[in-house]
C-alpha cells in the first residue's frame, strides 16, 4: 500500500462497509446502484456539510446576533476540515490538493467580485474585498470530492493525454476566468479542447468487484451539473447573488459551462500533487490494487 493514499483502517472499514447490508438484501444491479449513490455521497461530504450549514444558517440566523452568518461559516468550514483530519477521512495529500484549489479560487473570487460579477451582500468581520472567508472552502469542497471520489472508487484514468498538455489547457482556462473581461472570450475553444485532449480518456472505477467506466469529458459534465444544483442553494440562501438575479429565480444554465470548465481546472490541480491513478486501464478479473508511482508508465 502506498503511504501517500494511506487511511486509517476504521475509516477504510466504515467506507467498505457503507453498502454492504445492500449486497446481501438487494439485487446486483440494485445494490451497485445503491452503492454508487452511497459512495458518491461519502466522497462529496465536505461540499454536503457546507451545504447543509448554509441552509440551517440561512433558517435560523438572526440580524442582532453578536457573530454574523459568514463568520460562522468560516469557523465552521475550518472545524470541518479539521475533523476531517483527525479522523483521517482526509489524507494530508488530499489536504494540500484542497488547500491549493482553495487559495486558487481565493484569487478567483476577489477579481471577480470587484469585477461585479457576483456579490456577497451580508456583512462579516472575516471579509475582504467583500468576499467573505469561507468562500474558498466552497471551492476547496471541490477539490476534496475530487481527491475523495477517486480514492473512495479506485479511480483510473487512461489513456491519459501528455501531463503538460493537461496542465497547459487548465492555466488557459483559469487565465481566460480573468481575460475574459478585457479580452475576447475563447471558453469556446476551451470547451473544444477539453473534449479533443480527452475524448479518449475513460474514467475506470469500482462499485462491486468490477470496473466500469465512463468517458471524462461526460463525467466532468454530470459533476458540473451537481455543482450547477449547489450553486442555486447558494442563490436561493442569499449567501451570494447575481447581477439582476432575484432570489427565486435558477441560476442561468450557462453557468454550468463555467464550472465545467473549472472542473478540469480542479481535476488538473488534484493530479499535480496525486498521481498514482493516471495508469492504463485496471485488469478485471482479477481486482488490482492501485500500483506505486513509478510502477508503470503512464498512458499516453
Amino acid at each position: 500500500m502506498d503511504p501517500r493514499i494511506h487511511i486509517d483502517g476504521g475509516t477504510r472499514r466504515l467506507e467498505r462497509g457503507m453498502g454492504d447490508w445492500a449486497r446481501r438484501r438487494l439485487p446486483g444491479w440494485l445494490a451497485d446502484l445503491v452503492m454508487f449513490t452511497l459512495k458518491q455521497g461519502w466522497a462529496a461530504l465536505f461540499g454536503g456539510l457546507l451545504l447543509v450549514a448554509i441552509l440551517a444558517t440561512k433558517a435560523i440566523w438572526q440580524p442582532g446576533w453578536a457573530l454574523a452568518r459568514y463568520d460562522f461559516l468560516v469557523i465552521f468550514a475550518l472545524c470541518t476540515q479539521a475533523l476531517f483530519l483527525w479522523a483521517r477521512l482526509e489524507t494530508w495529500e488530499e489536504a494540500k490538493v484542497i488547500a491549493l484549489f482553495h487559495l486558487t479560487g481565493t484569487a478567483m473570487e476577489f477579481f471577480k467580485v470587484q469585477a461585479g460579477s457576483w456579490a456577497y451582500p451580508e456583512v462579516g468581520v472575516l471579509k475582504i474585498l467583500g468576499v467573505p472567508m469561507f468562500s474558498g472552502f466552497m471551492y476547496a469542497a471541490i477539490g476534496s470530492y475530487i481527491a475523495r471520489v477517486a480514492r473512495i472508487f479506485e479511480m483510473r484514468f487512461a489513456p491519459y493525454p501528455p501531463f503538460w498538455m493537461t496542465v497547459v489547457l487548465a492555466v488557459a482556462i483559469y487565465v481566460n476566468f480573468f481575460a475574459h473581461h478585457f479580452l475576447p472570450d475563447i471558453r469556446l475553444a476551451l470547451f473544444a479542447a477539453t473534449v479533443l485532449l480527452f475524448a479518449r480518456t475513460r474514467v475506470w472505477f469500482y462499485v462491486g468487484e468490477r470496473p466500469l467506466w465512463m468517458p471524462l469529458p461526460l463525467t466532468a459534465f454530470l459533476v458540473a451539473l451537481m455543482v450547477w444544483v449547489a450553486e442555486n442553494i447558494g442563490t436561493v440562501t442569499g449567501t451570494w447573488a447575481y447581477p439582476g438575479q432575484h432570489w427565486t429565480e435558477m441560476v442561468s444554465f450557462s453557468k454550468m459551462g463555467s464550472w465545467y470548465l473549472l472542473l478540469f481546472v480542479a481535476f488538473v490541480t488534484v493530479t499535480l500533487v496525486m498521481r498514482d491513478f493516471l495508469y492504463r486501464a485496471p485488469q478485471s478479473p482479477p481486482r488490482r490494487p492501485l500500483p506505486h508511482l513509478g510502477d508503470e508508465e503512464p498512458a499516453v
